[in-house]
């Protein structure tokens, strides 16, 4: 996370600084937005990372060791691909819940599950995608990519064991 915060860092002081090289206010602008940006997201990450740490010390390790533990096997892959695909919310909410659980004792191959399938699966984005899409290509991307989430979550699980 520390390389993360330094490149993020060193961007945002090369991007102000070509906005003030512009000389037309467009780092003010830029400021402006980002601290408008924060005020919608904090209350959001605040929630996010309290779920977080909440299911660290209140779920009980024993309880995430049996169905979501890398000893549940293929039980706990697809819980997680099902978990993941019903969690709604963006990066936001489910990367600190994944963490969290993780940090719990969850596999890591039900954590790719159930980040995996909340990123393909998405069931919360359903009714946007058969309203733009239609029912017919939303039936066939679900087909197509039904299999992803288990399979990766089968993948980390085997190569990356811990």
């Amino acid at each position: 996370m520390l390389i993360s915060t330094g490149i993020f860092a060193v961007l945002a002081v090369i991007l102000l600084s070509v906005g003030y090289r512009n000389g037309q206010g467009q780092h003010i602008a830029g400021i402006k937005i980002s601290a408008t940006m924060i005020v919608q997201v904090l209350p959001l990450l605040f929630f996010a990372f309290l779920v977080a740490g909440m299911v660290q010390v209140l779920i009980p390790r024993e309880l995430i060791l049996k169905w979501v533990g890398a000893e549940a096997g293929f039980k706990g892959i697809l819980i997680g691909s099902i978990a993941g695909g019903l969690t709604p919310g963006g990066p936001f909410v489910n990367l600190p819940l994944a963490a969290g659980l993780y940090r719990s004792g969850a596999g890591v191959g039900t954590m790719v599950a159930f980040i995996t399938g909340w990123s393909i699966y998405a069931l919360a984005r359903l009714p946007l995608e058969i309203g733009i899409l239609g029912w017919r290509l939303t039936a066939i991307r679900i087909a197509s990519t039904f299999m992803f989430p288990p399979l990766a979550g089968i993948i980390a699980h085997v190569v990356f064991r811990s």
